[in-house]
């Protein structure tokens, strides 16, 4: 993971490159969460919520989306009230 300001690079499990736009980063319990916009250009961007899920010992942050709906709602949430205008269709 590369972070440079509110641009986050990802690796994925392919190799390939995923860039967003960090909007918000919170955490819960324990477990950092962080609001995102992909950066497809051309493309309507969608958000997403992603989770840490890295061991304490981990050199570099792992992160899955969240797609528990529970969690995704408390989260969403959460984000929500932090940013105040902005409501979340999930």
């Amino acid at each position: 993971m590369e972070r440079n300001q509110d641009i986050i690079t990802f690796v994925t499990e392919d190799g390939d490159e995923a860039v967003f736009h960090v909007i918000e980063e919170t955490r819960i319990n324990g477990r950092d969460y962080l609001l995102v916009l992909d950066d497809i250009e051309g493309e309507e961007q969608e958000a997403l919520i992603l989770k840490d899920v890295s061991a304490e010992n981990e050199p570099e942050a792992i992160y899955e989306i969240v797609e528990d709906e529970k969690e995704l709602k408390v989260v969403a949430d959460l984000f929500s009230e932090i940013l105040e205008d902005t409501e979340f269709m999930l």
